[in-house]
């Protein structure tokens, strides 16, 4: 397993840029490190010195960097599809339509680039990971998909089981799945789906682990870049993602003040100047000391039947709390999540919530 590093921030604050600072650090520590990034231009690449491509390819000792094109994504796992579809169905209806024929719908970038991250991260050829995404609500929608289809699979599935719909419809399936599906139909009914939700339960504790998935906010002094900064904090927590510090980028004149983004740490990086990746590198902070100590986005305690969930940049009158049955969904700016409670909390009502030190605090 990898650790799997990005950065959040306004365009043109100089993310690609940390990015390839920060990869060229754990390089030279001797890690196995990927620089995944996902801007289709020549920018990182000139950056670095050399072109990328679909592939990872060597730039230096011990780093390799790759271009996430959706369009080669989108073929490697349409044959992935038809190669599960033969295995599967008696007769594959996917098998005259070929990858190279789709083209990417909206949205799919960030699937896509989700999966490719999730494939090399289980090859076990990387020690480190760092992802130059888009830095903004794209890529926290990205690092999401875990979570929400976990949830869509888990919620839909026990209220079609339960539905008048479900019961009605469950003495057709086996004769329909033993004419369609091939070998034993109800392990083959299984074992996609908990294939699928296994894969998905993976990736949500992986996300939510800051000592596997970490964020790192990237600002300029200018105060547009700050309030986007405070914005996407804000909205990582919301996913279960952690961020560990602040890089305050093209100064050397000090870091903010503390109290902007307290508790996290900021750290001043000075302006690129002739390819003198020297000083940025000596710049940035110990990552692997930030995943440690990154403030968790949520923090259940059964024993006093308290769920804490940290939401800094948001006040309480941005913040709504709804219960209905055994979900309760907490919506902070634009973002909506459905809180996946343990076993002993789960159904239980919602006896009360307050703000307090930055943390909504719900009780049970």
């Amino acid at each position: 397993m990898a650790f799997i590093l990005t950065f959040l921030g306004k365009g043109g604050s100089g993310r690609s840029t940390l990015a390839i600072a920060t990869a060229q650090k754990f390089a030279r520590q001797g890690k196995a490190v990927l620089l995944a990034t996902q801007d289709a231009g020549p920018v990182v690449g000139t950056q670095l010195g050399q072109s990328l491509t679909a592939t990872p390819q060597s730039v230096e000792t011990n780093l390799w960097a790759m271009q996430l094109r959706s369009a080669t994504l989108l073929e490697q796992s349409w044959d992935a599809v038809k190669a599960l579809e033969a295995q599967y169905l008696r007769t594959p209806f996917f098998k005259e339509v070929y990858g190279q024929e789709l083209g990417v719908l909206p949205g799919m970038d960030e699937a896509l680039a989700l999966d490719a991250l999730r494939r090399y991260d289980a090859s076990g050829d990387y020690d480190v990971i760092v992802y130059d995404g888009a830095g903004d609500q794209t890529t926290l929608r990205m690092f999401g998909l875990p979570e929400i289809l976990d949830w869509y699979l888990r919620r839909f599935r026990q209220v079609f089981e339960a539905s008048d719909l479900g019961k009605a419809l469950s003495p057709f399936i086996q004769p329909i799945a033993n004419a369609v599906l091939a070998g034993d139909w109800a392990g083959r009914l299984e074992q996609p789906s908990q294939q699928a939700a296994d894969l998905l339960g993976q990736g949500r504790t992986a996300i939510n682990d800051p000592t596997r998935v970490l964020a790192c906010l990237v600002t300029t002094p200018e105060a547009a870049a700050v309030a986007t900064a405070r914005h996407l904090w804000g909205g990582a927590q919301q996913i279960g993602l952690a961020v560990g510090a602040v890089l305050v980028n093209q100064t050397t004149a000090g870091t903010l003040e503390p109290e902007v983004f307290a508790p996290l740490s900021n750290h001043a990086i000075p302006a690129l100047a002739t390819q003198d990746w020297a000083a940025l590198i000596d710049a940035l902070p110990d990552f692997n000391q930030l995943a440690q100590s990154a403030p968790r986005p949520i923090v259940i305690d059964v024993p006093a039947r308290r769920v804490s969930l940290f939401l800094p940049s948001f006040d309480k009158t941005q913040v709504t709390l709804t219960q209905y049955g055994p979900e309760v969904t907490v919506e902070a700016g634009d973002q909506r999540r459905n809180l996946l409670l343990p076993e002993e909390l789960r159904g239980r009502p919602v006896q009360g919530a307050k703000f307090q030190d930055r943390s909504l605090v719900i009780s049970f």
